[in-house]
């Protein structure tokens, strides 16, 4: 017979239930303390904490298909309606297999020269205002992944919509007010946080639309376009009732421009802000960066020759991942690692404390890029770090992603000293993804 997870104890259960509401991270810290596997009642509804490689496998992975989207991604559906992050069987099978050869290895390798020219347009505009005092580095790379996104996957110039940053915010915190609350509060009531979320629907649906009219001006069928939003495009024009057809694309694209940029700006986010607390570290991705790229940008045959740059967002990604925890709701009863879960209880499985197990990864606390080196990473679980996410809705993008921070990382290293602010604390947030609270004030030095 499986056993039951160990729950907390009722004297701490108050104090983690208060942490969902101020501090999810906290919350998943304390979780993790208590063992591997813990259950958290929440009223009728039971929470599953699972912290191991193999059961982070077993739920992502071999039995995947009993696990749909949980907490937090369901409250997102307000707005990311049935994109991709959101949708399920054959709806999801069906726009994965739609979107995927925008993402096939060859045609994300002929990109490296849009994200390069984005790359080298940061660094420029960044060193433009050395001596200014500090500037919002955060804001900058979200920009530049907006810029990198639009050329990449969407045939489209995104400057023009620079409200889609501000407008995923506003989802983001009504995504977290809705999971916080239980969906018990009733939409129509005039709070901040909801009338903030209804602007920014509105902003986000005009933006789409204005994306998706430009797109199809410039799109005939068999014209053999094979970006993201052309075969969204195409899709919906084939689907059998073009109302639906319509609204599926507005829910796919929406969803494209928050994952296609949201979580790579976080993750370079971070490794510049590593980087500028750690200036040994820096000094050798500058190292590296002159040596293999000189004084141009970065080709794509470059990527595997920036060894220690790419270790460095990684160990970026394990600290702070910018898909912090993956909530999942099993459709039917099921055991994990000997533990039983109950049909409709919700489950958390979480990069952010898995990235951090001492039992996997000495010294956790501490950014330590060597450790993805090959003679040190060759024994660890595959599950033991998952910044992608795992089993079949591993990310689709993580390629492009990985691209885009280890070329950023190199060119702005290489050329600029980042400092943090005087006074100003880096603060994790856990929101859809792990961002920065307050953003990245940095001040800017060209290195001469």
């Amino acid at each position: 017979m499986s056993a039951r997870p160990p729950g907390p104890p009722l004297t701490a259960l108050p104090g983690l239930l208060r942490k969902l509401a101020v501090d999810r991270l906290g919350m998943v810290r304390d979780a993790a303390a208590l063992g591997d596997a813990v259950r958290v009642a929440m009223g009728p509804r039971k929470l599953y904490v699972f912290n191991r490689p193999e059961y982070a496998k077993h739920v992502l992975a071999d039995n995947a298909g009993n696990y749909h989207k949980g907490i937090g991604l369901v409250q997102a559906r307000r707005v990311l309606g049935d994109g991709l992050l959101t949708s399920e069987g054959d709806l999801w099978r069906a726009q994965r297999r739609n979107v995927q050869p925008a993402f096939r290895p060859a045609r994300i390798t002929a990109q490296a020269g849009a994200v390069a020219e984005e790359a080298a347009r940061l660094v420029a505009s960044l060193g433009a205002r050395e001596g200014e005092g500090p500037v919002d580095v955060l804001r900058e790379v979200t920009g530049l992944t907006l810029g990198v996104l639009g050329r990449t996957l969407l045939d489209t110039d995104l400057d023009p919509y620079d409200s889609i940053a501000h407008a995923f915010e506003a989802v983001q915190d009504q995504a977290m007010f809705d999971m916080v609350t239980q969906g018990l509060v009733p939409s129509w009531l005039p709070l901040r946080t909801q009338r903030r979320f209804r602007a920014a629907r509105r902003e986000l649906t005009r933006v789409v639309d204005a994306l998706v009219a430009d797109r199809s001006s410039r799109l005939r069928d068999g014209d053999g376009a094979d970006d993201a939003l052309a075969r969204m495009i195409l899709a919906a024009r084939g689907h059998a009732d073009p109302r639906t057809g319509r609204r599926l694309l507005r829910d796919e694209l929406v969803t494209l421009l928050l994952a296609g940029h949201e979580t790579t700006a976080s993750t370079l986010g971070w490794a510049l802000h590593l980087l500028a607390a750690h200036p040994r570290v820096r000094d050798l991705v500058r190292e590296e960066a002159r040596g293999v790229l000189g004084d141009r940008v970065p080709e794509a045959d470059d990527l595997h020759k920036l060894t220690y740059t790419t270790q460095v967002v990684q160990e970026a990604m394990r600290l702070y991942p910018p898909v912090w925890v993956l909530p999942r709701v099993a459709r039917r009863a099921d055991e994990v690692g000997g533990y039983a879960v109950s049909a409709g209880a919700d489950v958390l499985v979480c990069p952010y404390t898995l990235h951090r197990h001492p039992e996997f990864w000495d010294d956790p606390e501490r950014f330590d890029p060597g450790r993805f080196d090959a003679s040190r990473s060759s024994s660890r679980p595959r599950y033991a770090y998952i910044p992608f996410g795992g089993g079949p809705r591993f990310c689709v993008g993580s390629s492009l992603g990985m691209m885009e921070a280890v070329f950023v990382t190199a060119l702005v290293t290489r050329d600029l000293d980042l400092s943090a602010a005087a006074g100003h604390e880096a603060v994790a947030e856990p929101m859809l993804s792990l961002r920065m609270r307050g953003g990245l004030p940095m001040t800017v030095r060209t290195v001469r």
